[in-house]
């Protein structure tokens, strides 16, 4: 009889190990039982004083570790098929009800800063409230307690607190009720709905996690898939030629960002830029930002005057954010032939203009687009550029950044592209950054940094 208990159990758990069964009749020798609690293998000796009793007494306890190893058996198997959680917690109640003769139960399992009861069965059904009132008397606990001599008489209404902690932090806990069980088998009774419960818990956390992870790698591939449709809406080239050479240096803070530059032919002698910055990060603002650079292709198309174009970009903004986002922009249009530069600064950084030893801050326009239905005023400026002159464009991330206390005023900032306006337009944007990087000891990355540089021969 007992040479078939121990096959059983060897037969079907490989962390019982390999156990001599050829045991001697009578049996009076020590004998070693593996008792499964919270994951380890500890080992009970039982002292055969009479072999009679002790073998009835060594049978019994064989069939509860093979009851209990079967619970396991099974619990581990219907995780391995992905059983819901539903299912895991009945498996529970069945085992603590017909095989730990337990009757009452509480498991409360932690969700984000509070227990919530996921299984119960027996006695009266506490409220949500009494429950959590139940979690703040027990949350200094960490072992196993007997509830029956405490001061409190919401705990005294169960026997024994059973906690599962993973890496220090306790997942769960269980109260259990209307509990009998031998002396020498509470101690293992305990640990092993302890292990038993860990399984589970430790289960469903994982899968939890491994759900979350695979919801945080679709979204930072629908993240990486939106970036690359919003480079696609910059311009795939820029002028680069006797005239004109222009180049742009767009970092986002996130991998989609709010701020805009555009470059767009009108016709054979003129061409139109601008650079924007829409109020707000990531991607929010970057679905601002698409709206708004369909709206200034589709009106630039049909009409070249830069006041008609902002008012209409000022409705269409308004439109689709009720007033509750705005945007920074400086739009422009330059002749090639006649040189001229006619241009409308709505609420931006002020570009750079820079012409023989002469700099200037390119601020006349109006207030910032999006903000008011109506734009109070509009103020467009007209300049004649000579040759070889600059103008630097950027957004506000380059010269404010709250996060590392740095605010370079325009005087600065001038400073820093006339020191560099004989480099090429890319080099140019680079070395500015680098400059204010150096100087102040920053990285300036809290925000979306863009800056474009135009040089006119």
């Amino acid at each position: 009889m007992l040479q078939v208990i121990l096959a059983n159990i060897i037969g079907k758990a490989e962390w019982f190990g390999k156990i001599l069964i050829s045991l001697p009749e009578p049996i009076n020798i020590y004998i070693f039982i593996g008792v499964l609690t919270k994951g380890n293998t500890h080992l009970t000796l039982l002292d055969q004083k009479s072999e009679h009793s002790a073998e009835n007494e060594l049978i019994q306890l064989l069939l509860k570790r093979q009851s209990e190893l079967n619970s396991l058996l099974e619990i581990t198997n219907a995780i391995n098929k992905n059983a819901p959680a539903s299912v895991l917690f009945e498996m529970l109640e069945l085992i603590m009800r017909v095989h730990m003769k337990v009757g009452k139960m509480r498991l409360l399992v932690k969700d984000g800063n509070q227990f919530g009861c996921t299984s119960r069965y027996g006695g009266d059904n506490e409220s949500s409230t009494t429950l959590q009132q139940i979690c703040k008397l027990l949350n200094s606990l960490k072992t196993i307690t007997n509830l029956a001599t405490s001061h409190n008489e919401l705990l005294r209404e169960y026997n024994y607190f059973v906690p599962v902690h993973h890496k220090s932090a306790m997942l769960a806990f269980v109260l259990i009720g209307d509990f009998e069980t031998s002396p020498e088998l509470l101690s293992n009774d305990l640990n092993f709905m302890q292990t038993m419960i860990n399984v589970i818990v430790v289960a469903l956390e994982n899968k939890k996690l491994f759900k979350d992870r695979i919801q945080r790698e679709r979204l930072q591939r629908e993240v990486e898939l939106a970036s690359e449709v919003q480079n696609m809406m910059f311009p795939s080239s820029l002028p680069n030629n006797d005239q004109v050479k222009m180049e742009a240096l767009y970092m986002p803070h996130q991998n989609i960002g709010g701020d805009y530059f555009d470059y767009i032919k009108l016709n054979d002698d003129e061409f139109l830029w601008c650079i924007a910055d829409v109020s707000g990060k990531g991607i929010s603002a970057a679905l601002l930002m698409a709206n708004l650079q369909a709206s200034l292709r589709a009106w630039a198309s049909v009409d070249t005057n830069l006041a008609v174009i902002i008012k209409q970009l000022n409705k269409v903004i308004i439109e689709n954010t009720n007033g509750e986002r705005f945007i920074t922009m400086f739009l422009a249009r330059y002749n090639l032939k006649t040189r001229q530069l006619h241009f409308l600064n709505a609420g931006h950084n002020p570009p750079i203009l820079v012409m023989g030893n002469k700099i200037q801050f390119l601020k006349s326009g109006t207030t910032v687009i999006g903000a008011f239905d109506e734009l109070p005023f509009i103020n467009p400026g007209n300049l004649v550029l000579q040759e070889d002159a600059l103008i630097f464009n950027y957004t506000d991330g380059l010269v404010e950044n709250s996060t590392e206390n740095v605010f370079i005023d325009d005087d600065e900032l001038a400073a820093f592209v006339v020191n560099h306006r004989k480099l090429a337009a890319g080099k140019l944007n680079k070395s500015v950054l680098n400059s204010i990087q150096n100087k102040h000891e920053v990285r300036m990355n809290t925000d979306d940094v863009t800056l474009l540089t135009i040089k006119i021969s």
